[in-house]
């Protein structure tokens, strides 16, 4: 069997669900989950229109509008998917928000010339949006996939987490604390679950080319433009990733967290 083929059918009769599927990374792991071999395809997003777009071009998927902040709604998102198709094998969780606001200050600190004043200008609100939806959204849904996996003794969930855990960015200190809180989450989930034959692991991405990285402003797209690296990855590049981690070919990880950043540095 080529490589190719095997690929082809990784996930054949599998159900899935891919949590923030409305577009970028989540958007290519559905896509990719369907076209090798999944037999349901779940998308759910925040914003319901991009999640049926994506849904309409997957054969036999489906959309669902979900925000991860509401504990009961992703509880219940879960259920529904055991409840059709009578099980859960593969959890993706690629939902998560940035700070525009703080990117902002970041850039014009750069124009300028001068060091990033962002802490002391982060509002509570800022700080709360970041950590309910990347953190608290993290919890809900790892809680509510173990809740399906552990009555039948299997199943492969994937978080997306970050790579700015490591490289801390100047000026961005809430959302690289978040995605540490996601890592560990992630890594203290996966080392109780094994036992019930759970696997969770973690993909740490650098610079994707999204619609978040999209909308960051240029002065900070460009800092990432260094020739001796990789460029911005692709969000299809990613979803391989993705895949791998949830794939019988990553059986012995557990725990993992990945780094993707095309080289930017190692930890």
């Amino acid at each position: 069997m080529s490589g190719d083929a095997g690929r082809q059918g990784r996930f054949v009769g599998k159900v899935a669900m891919v949590i923030g599927a409305g577009s970028g990374m989540g958007a290519a792991v559905a896509r990719q989950l369907a076209a090798e071999g999944a037999r349901a395809v779940v998308l759910a997003d925040v914003e319901p229109e991009g999640a049926e777009a994506v849904a309409r071009g997957i054969g036999g998927a489906r959309a669902v509008a979900l925000d991860v902040v509401d504990a009961a709604a992703v509880e219940e998102a879960v259920e529904d998917v055991v409840r059709r198709y009578g099980r859960l094998d593969v959890l993706v969780h690629a939902a998560g928000v940035d700070d525009p606001k703080a990117k902002q200050l970041i850039a014009d600190a750069l124009v300028e010339g001068r060091p990033p004043e962002v802490t002391d200008r982060l509002e509570d609100a800022d700080w709360q949006r970041v950590m309910r939806i990347n953190l608290d959204g993290t919890f809900h849904v790892l809680r509510a996939a173990v809740r399906a996996m552990r009555p039948v003794g299997s199943g492969a969930i994937v978080v997306i987490g970050s790579s700015s855990v490591f490289d801390t960015p100047v000026g961005y200190p809430h959302y690289a604390a978040s995605k540490a809180g996601v890592h560990a989450l992630s890594q203290a989930v996966a080392k109780e679950v094994i036992a019930s034959g759970i696997r969770v692991n973690v993909v740490a991405p650098g610079p994707t080319d999204t619609g978040m990285a999209a909308r960051t402003p240029a002065v900070l797209r460009s800092g990432f433009a260094d020739p001796r690296v990789r460029p911005y990855a692709t969000a299809e590049e990613i979803a391989d990733i993705v895949l791998f981690l949830a794939s019988d070919a990553a059986v012995n990880l557990v725990g993992a967290v990945l780094l993707a950043n095309g080289g930017r540095f190692t930890a």
